[in-house]
């Protein structure tokens, strides 16, 4: 009885699959969001909210910020406060900061607050503890036998004798392109 090494094929490329699609989207998930982190952060919401009070006085001590943030309902939060410039204080609440121009009272409160799904699957993404990398590499070895895989699967015209033969090459010519673009 001879090998079938297509159907392994096919049992190997289906049930590897199937155990590692979650990984898939996770990483597909994480790597549009790190691919495009200069354009948003991926891990954080920051919420602003423009204010305006009668001006403080100059200089205003501890309390009397603790008074002027109370206004804007964030009187429990009150960390620490300086004055990078005479007339403007910067006062740090619990997830955020509130910005004070001592000379007309115009304020500004930046929040942040943990973006969801996106926070965890880029934590995972970058790789954050030994058994985590370990399993990573596991995936990365599930990766190559996918694709390997993959393109004996289509027979005939589709198959990795025709047109397959074409993609596959298409595939491999376009990152090569790109880095010999970039780097020379």
């Amino acid at each position: 009885m001879a090998f079938k090494w297509r159907k392994w094929n096919r049992a190997v490329h289906r049930d590897f699959g199937y155990l590692f699609s979650g990984m898939v989207l996770i990483y597909a998930i994480s790597g549009i969001a790190i691919n495009h982190v200069n354009d948003w952060n991926p891990n954080f919401v920051v919420l602003t909210e423009e204010f305006s009070i009668s001006p403080p006085p100059s200089k205003p001590s501890k309390a009397e910020l603790i008074e002027i943030i109370k206004i804007i309902g964030e009187e429990e939060g009150y960390k620490s406060h300086y004055f990078p410039e005479d007339d403007f204080v910067k006062i740090f609440i619990k997830d955020g900061t509130v910005f004070i121009n001592l000379e007309n009272g115009n304020g500004l409160v930046e929040k942040t607050k943990r973006r969801p799904i996106f926070r965890e699957v880029n934590y995972l993404h970058y790789n954050p503890i030994k058994y985590w990398t370990w399993f990573s590499d596991i995936f990365a070895g599930a990766l190559i036998l996918l694709s390997l895989t993959g393109i004996f699967i289509p027979r005939g015209d589709n198959g990795i004798s025709v047109r397959g033969a074409w993609m596959v090459t298409l595939g491999i010519l376009i990152p090569i392109i790109y880095l010999v673009v970039y780097f020379y």
